[in-house]
């Protein structure tokens, strides 16, 4: 079964979908999940309430408009483009992330939203 989410993000709306990773599952059965948003860059990150393990597959550079989850802040994050810890025009997170899903659409949108905006995930 498809893990189809929409997430919220100020007056950004796009829909989503979770992988079949352990993570993923996790934070699909922790749904709806709302938080404050923070910005990093072209990322948006929150803390939520899942706690699980880098994964063997995590990775170091993710692609506009993965979702990924970053253990070390037990943070769901949306990238929509370079962070500062990028170099060039690559999306890098701040440390390893677990890949968990694909924002469907132009992640883009995302860059319409402001620091500490209120973000809600949920089931579609």
């Amino acid at each position: 079964m498809e893990k189809k989410i929409k997430i919220t993000a100020g007056n950004v709306e796009a829909p989503a979908v979770l992988n079949d990773s352990p993570t993923a599952r996790k934070i699909w059965e922790a749904l709806p999940i709302e938080a404050r948003g923070n910005t990093w860059g072209d990322e948006i990150y929150f803390a939520i309430p899942v706690k699980s393990p880098l994964e063997k597959d995590a990775k170091e550079v993710v692609e506009v408009g993965d979702l990924g989850y970053w253990p070390t802040g037990n943070a769901f994050c949306i990238f929509f483009g370079p962070t500062p810890a990028s170099r060039g025009s690559e999306v890098r997170p701040a440390s390893a992330v677990n890949v968990i899903g694909r924002v469907g659409g132009d992640a883009r949108i995302f860059k319409k939203v402001a620091d500490g905006a209120k973000v809600k995930i949920e089931k579609a």
